[in-house]
């Protein structure tokens, strides 16, 4: 947890900000910059495939842990996320990107938790924003070659059941809610979750900091005990959400896959 630098010239206490948990970058080349949140999440991606490479390289009737850790992953996504939700006829196709996404997400959650990491890289928007465009591409892309362009559309803005005399009020509404609102919101909830978890850590690992070392004394410590206790509850709550935002991230793209293969809206 990044403490340093948080008591001002007065001895009082300074929150951190967001220049504290994102840090400056290993090296620049023009415009682009390369720090810890680029290193994680390609470190994640070898992580992910190195885990999966090993755990099938010897496959066996009876598996052993590894194996048998990575087969319980695959079955958990296939068929909670994939067969159960697209349907079992068209689900097949969507496996590998719903089990990329899910694991990928989840692996880049978890450095949040993890001493020395203690980063979650997709509590920087442009990292979510870019995993929902994917899913945007994909599920946008899915529907139009399936139904048509205009196939697509219709059944995306005009629900059947409605009066038609309704449809000049929820097709601009089901338009906006579905190709422009969708999107941001979904790449949003995984932002912002990761984001606000990780500052509150931070703020309360920094209360306990300043109470215990720039206060000092008998009543320094102890009021430390209330942010250590907090942080320690933050700890686990944010380790939970991590987990859940993986599998939401990943099951709103199920749901909308779902709705660019079935036939009614």
């Amino acid at each position: 947890m990044i403490v340093d630098g948080l008591v001002n010239a007065a001895g009082g206490f300074t929150p951190p900000t967001v220049e504290d948990m994102h840090l400056p970058n290993f090296f620049e080349i023009g415009s682009f910059g390369f720090g810890k949140q680029m290193l994680l999440v390609l470190l994640s991606v070898v992580i992910v495939a190195g885990f999966f490479m090993l755990a099938g390289r010897k496959r066996a009737m009876v598996p052993g842990k590894g194996q048998f850790v990575a087969e319980m992953g695959y079955g958990f996504v296939r068929n909670s996320l994939g067969k159960q939700l697209i349907g079992a006829h068209h689900f097949k196709p969507f496996v590998p990107l719903l089990f990329t996404s899910f694991f990928f997400i989840l692996v880049n959650n978890l450095y949040g938790s993890i001493p020395f990491f203690q980063l979650p890289t997709l509590s920087h928007a442009g990292s979510a924003y870019v995993l929902a465009a994917i899913a945007w591409l994909t599920w946008v892309g899915v529907g139009i070659k399936r139904k048509g362009l205009g196939g697509f559309f219709k059944d995306l803005t005009m629900p059947s059941g409605v009066p038609p005399v309704l449809y000049i009020i929820l097709i601009p509404i089901e338009f906006l809610s579905n190709l422009l609102i969708r999107p941001v919101t979904h790449a949003l909830r995984l932002f912002a979750t990761m984001f606000g978890g990780h500052m509150a850590m931070m703020v309360a690992a920094a209360l306990m900091s300043h109470l215990a070392v720039t206060v000092g004394g008998l009543g320094g410590w102890l009021g430390s005990l209330a942010p250590l206790a907090l942080g320690i509850f933050l700890f686990f709550l944010e380790l939970m959400i991590q987990c859940i935002q993986a599998y939401i991230f990943a099951l709103l793209l199920a749901v909308y896959l779902q709705g660019s293969v079935s036939e009614g809206h």
